[in-house]
């Protein structure tokens, strides 16, 4: 069960980063790469606070639940 809380805490982290990226896209603070189609582009910043509060949560989940 801890390879299972690991690996739920290290998908967590990804899906966290990707939700930043996509915020960092969307307001064009990160314009790479150029030919985006995200970038200055305001729903992806919903999209991208979505999926950054998913991931928070997963991480949260998989530390504080003991399977």
């Amino acid at each position: 069960m801890h390879l299972i809380r690991l690996i739920a805490g290290i998908f967590g982290f990804l899906v966290g980063i990707i939700g930043l990226v996509w915020i960092g896209q969307g307001t064009g603070v990160f314009p790479y790469p150029r030919s985006s189609f995200m970038i200055n582009q305001t729903p992806w910043i919903f999209w991208g606070l979505l999926a950054t509060v998913i991931g928070v949560l997963i991480v949260w989940a998989s530390r504080r639940f003991r399977i």
